[in-house]
């Protein structure tokens, strides 16, 4: 995987097959071969979701045209056939991830419910008055709603660690003085989906584990992008939303530490989640099916499985050092224009390809629309993380964010259009 500086900077390593061949893979995704209004589609909006390879479409239609059954339940060999690669997936997850057993992936919608599961199955059992959750300014709501309920809830004190530059660095020494021997819950994204600052995920960890508490990592804009490695970092929990990442939507998966799982409630109630069942109580199945009640979201798990036999192919480390190569392009191209402020670090090695902007006299909605006649689709609006708008002082901004199926010349088509927008208003 790749290592890190103790900055926090990522250092890629060089696959053994080499660079990405961006023209080949881009032929994979049916999507990409468009126009829109008249122009070749230039698809920036990657933090939001990812397009899909033709793989992942054709397992989708695979599972319904030859195998569609309900898993875990039939003796049929339709349904043996959906159960072995409904777990298939799941161990392919695993892998990929680097956990030490399958035990420990649980399918969820997306990387919201993974959270709210162990808000729900995790902190609201064991926090009471006076413990600490702490998060950051940074968060996607996703990281931030559920912990003010669960301070309500439990009489537990909700922490953040405000931003105080967004161009810098994360700011590792000002999280570790708000942990405290209070503290039970740390959690945080790994990429910011708006500033793309990475987060020193181990040396937070090790801060973390050493207060006593427990670290919870929002990996939905990290798992697409970067190798991974989930016991090298020490994570207790790691939620990801599959849809980012080549797969289906309303599919994704909480990874969590098995002891924790033993010992947490079940988030939800119902079919396969129960060994037994009678009129006065019922005992739980085993791990991970104590999560997963009621009939699973069976075609998009296996369908999330073969976006990561997809990834995997390709090099999760060929994949960060093509983006590495297409966020210094593109920072260096967007700060050439005047009138434009780029959010988040300027180094490419501190952040994900992820571009949150705003024009000088131009609403960013007004921004995305100029762009989409030009073919360019880019996310506008506060993405989710209206504390770190208003931290930075704005309502809203304009994010252009890549993938490994992007290209420089699409940065440049992205910078002309920007520019144009401003001829427009001007």
């Amino acid at each position: 995987m790749a290592g890190k500086t103790a900055t926090g900077k990522l250092k890629t390593q060089d696959h053994q097959a080499g660079a990405l061949d961006v023209a080949a893979v881009r032929r994979d995704f049916p999507v990409l071969g468009q126009t829109v209004n008249g122009k070749k589609l230039v698809y920036l909006d990657n933090g939001a979701t990812s397009q899909k390879p033709q793989s992942v479409i054709d397992t989708l239609t695979r599972y319904y045209e030859e195998y569609n059954s309900n898993v875990h339940r039939g003796i049929h060999a339709l349904s043996q056939e959906a159960t072995e690669r409904y777990e298939e997936a799941r161990g392919k997850i695993a892998s990929f991830i680097g956990a030490a057993s399958e035990r420990e992936i649980i399918f969820v919608k997306n990387s919201t419910e993974a959270i709210n599961l162990v808000a729900y199955g995790w902190a609201r059992k064991y926090l009471k008055p006076g413990d600490e959750v702490i998060t950051t300014e940074t968060e996607h709501h996703s990281n931030i709603v559920p912990w003010q309920l669960v301070a309500e809830s439990t009489g537990a004190r909700f922490r953040y660690l405000p931003v105080r530059d967004h161009s810098a660095p994360f700011d590792i020494d000002g999280l570790r003085s708000l942990i405290t021997s209070r503290t039970r819950l740390v959690a945080v994204t790994h990429v910011s989906n708006v500033l793309g600052t990475v987060t020193p995920v181990a040396d937070v960890a090790e801060m973390a584990h050493a207060a006593g508490a427990v670290l919870l990592v929002d990996g939905s804009q990290s798992a697409p992008h970067m190798p991974l490695d989930v016991v090298d970092l020490d994570v207790d929990f790691f939620a990801v939303t599959g849809h980012k990442m080549l797969g289906p939507t309303g599919i994704g998966f909480l990874y969590a530490r098995e002891e924790l799982l033993d010992r947490m409630d079940p988030f939800l109630s119902g079919g396969d989640m129960i060994a037994t069942v009678t009129m006065q109580g019922a005992t739980w199945n085993e791990l991970p099916y104590k999560f997963e009640a009621g009939t699973p979201n069976i075609a998009d798990s296996i369908g999330l499985g073969a976006a990561v036999d997809y990834l995997s192919t390709l090099g999760m480390d060929r994949i960060e050092a093509h983006e590495r190569t297409i966020s210094e392009y593109a920072i260096e191209r967007l700060q050439e224009i005047d009138g434009l402020t780029l959010y988040g670090p300027t180094d490419a090695s501190l952040k994900g390809a992820v571009f949150s902007f705003n024009v000088d006299g131009i609403h960013s909605h007004d921004v995305g629309q100029v762009l989409d006649s030009e073919g360019v689709a880019v996310r506008t609006g506060h993405h989710c993380a209206q504390p770190l708008m208003a931290a930075l002082g704005i309502g809203s901004a304009a994010r252009a964010s890549a993938y490994f199926y992007n290209f420089e010349e699409e940065i440049d088509t992205l910078v002309d259009a920007i520019r144009k927008t401003q001829k427009f208003f001007s």
